[in-house]
C-alpha cells in the first residue's frame, strides 16, 4: 500500500481549483486543509472540494502539525515568503511558477529548503505531460538532426481590469511571468540557457508589460524567438526548426496536446493525447514518488533548472525594460 500524504492548498483560486480536481484522481493523496487570509474563501474552497479543514490564515496552515505537503497557488510576489514560512514549518512544498519574483528570492527558498532538509518543487507543468516527453524523445533521437531555430508562444485575450494579478506591477502582473515563462521554458528544455538575450515590452496603463517578443542567440548556432501577450490570441504552441525536418508542439486551452512530425520528404506524422484530469496530477505524483523516496528535490524539475529559469526571466527583463517594485524595494 502506498503511503498516503495529508495535502494542504495556500491561496484557493482558480490554480488551485485545478491542482485540487488532480489531487482528487490520486489514491495517495489526502485533501486535507485549505488556507487563506479570508475564512470564508477557504471554507467554501474546501467545501466545494472536498477539504476537511479550513483556514483563515497561512500561519494557520504552515504551522498544523497534520499537513504534509502544501500547494502554493498564489500570485507570483508572494512566492518567497509562503514558502519561506511552509519550509520553516517542515512541510514539504510544491510552489505554483513562476517560482519566484527574481532569481535572489528563488535563490532564497532553495537555500532554505536545503537549510531545513524539506522537499521544494516548482511546479512546472510541461515536463511532465505526454506530448512533451514525446518531443522530447523525437529531438533526442537524432532523426531530425540539429535544431536550427525555435519559436515559441503563448498569448490569450483577457478582458482588461488593473486590480487584475496579470496587469498588477505589485504582484509581479504582465504576459512575461504568467505565460510567458513557458517558450522560455521551451528554449532551456529543448536548446538551453541562452548566450545573449534581446527583447522589447509594450506596456499598458497600469505599468505592467502586456506584450514581449525576445531573441536568444547560442553561440553553438540555434536561436530561438519567444512571445507572450495579452494583446494577442494566437494561442499556444512551440515550432522546431531542424536540419532534417520540423517539429510542431502544441495544445488547446482545453489542454488538447499534439505534437506534428515532419521530416522532409515523408508525410507528417501527428501523435495526439488527452491527459486526465487536465494533467496536473503528474505533478502531485512527482512530488510524493520523491518524499516516499526520501528526496528534498525532483530529479524532474531540478532546484537548478528552477534557478536558472528565473535567472534567464531576469536577463529578459532586463533587455525589455520591466520592472517590479518589489526589485527597487529590494
Amino acid at each position: 500500500m502506498p503511503k498516503h500524504y495529508k495535502w494542504g492548498i495556500m491561496a484557493p483560486g482558480k490554480m488551485a481549483a485545478k491542482f485540487a480536481n488532480g489531487l482528487k484522481v490520486l489514491e495517495n493523496a489526502d485533501l486535507y486543509a485549505v488556507g487563506s487570509r479570508d475564512i470564508k474563501r477557504a471554507e467554501k474552497f474546501a467545501h466545494d472540494h472536498g477539504f476537511r479543514k479550513a483556514y483563515g490564515s497561512y500561519l494557520e496552515l504552515a504551522g498544523d502539525p497534520e499537513v504534509d505537503v502544501i500547494y502554493i497557488a498564489s500570485p507570483h510576489s508572494r512566492h518567497h515568503d509562503q514558502a519561506i514560512l511552509c519550509l520553516e514549518n517542515k512541510k514539504a512544498v510544491i510552489c505554483e511558477k513562476a517560482f519566484a519574483l527574481n532569481s535572489g528570492e528563488a535563490e532564497g527558498m532553495v537555500l532554505e529548503a536545503r537549510n531545513q532538509n524539506v522537499f521544494l518543487m516548482e511546479a512546472l507543468w510541461p515536463p511532465f505531460q505526454p506530448f512533451y516527453k514525446k518531443a522530447s524523445e523525437i529531438l533526442k533521437s537524432g532523426e531530425l538532426g540539429k535544431i536550427n531555430h525555435l519559436h515559441s508562444y503563448f498569448s490569450f485575450y483577457p478582458a482588461f481590469d488593473p486590480a487584475d494579478r496579470k496587469f498588477n506591477v505589485e504582484l509581479g502582473g504582465g504576459s512575461l511571468l504568467d505565460i510567458g515563462i513557458y517558450p522560455v521554458i521551451d528554449a532551456l528544455t529543448f536548446i538551453g540557457v541562452p548566450d545573449e538575450i534581446k527583447a522589447t515590452a509594450k506596456f499598458c496603463e497600469t505599468g505592467s508589460e502586456e506584450s514581449l517578443s525576445a531573441i536568444f542567440s547560442y553561440n553553438n548556432g540555434p536561436m530561438a524567438t519567444i512571445y507572450s501577450s495579452f494583446r494577442t490570441n494566437i494561442g499556444i504552441g512551440c515550432d522546431i526548426l531542424c536540419e532534417k525536418g520540423n517539429l510542431t508542439v502544441s495544445r488547446g486551452r482545453d489542454m488538447n496536446q499534439r505534437v506534428i512530425l515532419g521530416l522532409h520528404g515523408r508525410e507528417k506524422e501527428t501523435f495526439v493525447f488527452s491527459p486526465p484530469a487536465l494533467g496536473y496530477h503528474w505533478e502531485a505524483e512527482e512530488v510524493m514518488r520523491c518524499l516516499d523516496k526520501g528526496l528534498t528535490e525532483s530529479p524532474i524539475v531540478p532546484l537548478s533548472f528552477s534557478v536558472s529559469l528565473m535567472k534567464t526571466l531576469d536577463n529578459i527583463r532586463e533587455a525589455a525594460g520591466i520592472v517590479f517594485p518589489a526589485d527597487i524595494r529590494s
